[in-house]
């Protein structure tokens, strides 16, 4: 399995010294990626926890509002990235598997902020909990995201 060149997985010593804005620094920028594409920008990342933002300037569907898709890979951008945090990125990957959201408050322009929380963490599934706000912190969507752990044969 081939990842992104540019990924800076921290290592375990990493994970427990690093900030969490250090760690997300390092989730920022991977170029042809679709985070990128939605101008997603991570501001916090740790094991438990994950939070990024989204522009919704170019992320709206025809009637002008924040399009439900960007809000759903927000959601499981959040998801990934957390589970990565879980793993030995040496041998292991997780990908999203299911992904279910609620979209409770339409948002027309700002920014959008999700935050990811580590609801279940298994040997080979992981379960997050995603609530995106809008710039007051009105929740606009609640999703959830199941992550399969899969071993790379390395």
């Amino acid at each position: 399995m081939t990842l992104h060149p540019d990924l800076k997985f921290p290592t375990a010593h990493e994970l427990d010294t690093l900030s969490p804005g250090e760690l997300a620094g390092r989730m920022n920028a991977l170029s042809g990626t679709l985070g990128a594409r939605l101008g997603i920008e991570f501001t916090a990342v740790s094991r438990e926890r994950v939070v990024a933002r989204m522009p919704v300037d170019g992320n709206r569907q025809p009637a002008g509002r924040l399009h439900g898709g960007a809000n759903l890979a927000l959601a499981e951008e959040l998801a990934s990235v957390g589970s990565w945090m879980n793993l030995d990125p040496a041998r292991q990957v997780a990908v999203g598997v299911d992904l279910s959201g609620t979209h409770v408050r339409g948002v027309t322009d700002g920014w959008v902020t999700g935050e990811g929380t580590l609801a279940y963490r298994g040997r080979t599934v992981l379960v997050w909990s995603i609530e995106i706000r809008d710039e007051r912190g009105r929740v606009t969507s609640m999703a959830r995201c199941t992550c399969n752990v899969i071993a790379t044969g390395a």
